[in-house]
Order: structure tokens, then sequence, then C-alpha cells
């Protein structure tokens, strides 16, 4: 955990977006973080923080603290004993359904996460959602190396910031 950083509110506006970017990128490969995306991608969620921390080597009574600031740090929130976003992942439906390998349903936090799946864990998914303009369904691949031609012409649409301040991209 020494290579965790931990910044308040104020010290994160201040970084700007690369330097942010690049933090939450090296948060990431923290064992903890590692652990929380492992159980996403295995098993889906919502995973109960009791799960964790059982499944944590050393259960290690800092845990419970530490995940208190990868929610403060928008990495994953926890509600009600559970971790039911670690991003890109929700652990409840959203807009963005992704199939894994092996037929494996997960859920992406929004269009951008969802069309980063495939390259952060290497192998092809297939994304399905709707317009954000017109509702119709939407339906195509993604490989590691970029979205398949099924994907022509879908853009993202960026929207504003919910509440949460945490979800900036809602629609394909």
């Amino acid at each position: 955990m020494a290579n965790l950083m931990i910044l308040t509110a104020d010290e994160l506006k201040t970084l700007n977006p690369l330097e942010r970017q690049a933090a939450r990128r090296a948060a990431r490969e923290q064992p903890l973080v590692r652990l929380i995306l492992k159980t996403f991608l295995e098993r889906g969620g919502p995973i109960r923080v009791e799960d964790i921390i059982a499944a944590s080597p050393d259960h290690a009574p800092a845990f419970h603290d530490a995940l208190i600031a990868l929610d403060d740090d928008d990495l994953i929130r926890v509600r009600a004993g559970q971790i039911d976003i670690a991003y890109p992942f929700s652990g409840t439906p959203t807009p963005f359904r992704l199939r894994l390998s092996g037929g494996r349903d997960r859920y992406a936090c929004c269009a951008t996460d969802a069309l980063g799946i495939a390259p952060m864990v290497g192998e092809p998914i297939e994304i399905t959602s709707a317009c954000h303009h017109c509702g119709e369904p939407l339906k195509f691949g993604a490989t590691p190396h970029g979205v398949g031609r099924d994907a022509e012409g879908v853009m993202v649409w960026v929207g504003k910031r919910g509440d949460e301040g945490c979800k900036a991209f809602d629609s394909l």
C-alpha cells in the first residue's frame, strides 16, 4: 500500500488532466485495486467488502481504510458494504452491456469505459447499447486493438457530469 496516492479533493483538482490520468493508472496497479477488478471481471458485482478483505492474502486491517481512500479518489464506489463500481465496471445494469469470452455479461460505467475494456482485459468483447439520439439498438465488437467494422458511424456523446461527478460519458 505504500505506493497508493492519497489526495484531498483540492489537491486532485490542481492536477492537470494528464497528471490525474497517470495517477489513476498508477493506482490501478496496486494489488488491492487489481484484486477488485479481477473479481469484477470473474464474477461481476456488486462485491461485498468482506469478500475482498477475505480474498486478500494478509487480510490487512488497513484494507478498510484503503477502500475508503479508493472511493474518495473515485476509483471505486462503496455503498452499503458493497463495491458497486470499480471503474470501468459497474455492478448494476447500465446502458453499456458487455459480453466477454465464455458468455460472461458485465456492465461498463460509461461509453468510454465500454470502449476501453477489450484492451484492458486483452480479449475481444461485444458491446450492446442504444443510440443516444434515436434509441436505436447498437451492437458491435471491440478487440484489444480497437472496434470492428460493425461500429462504423457510432459516436460517443459527451454529457454533463451527474451529481456524483464521476460519470461524464453517458451514451453511444
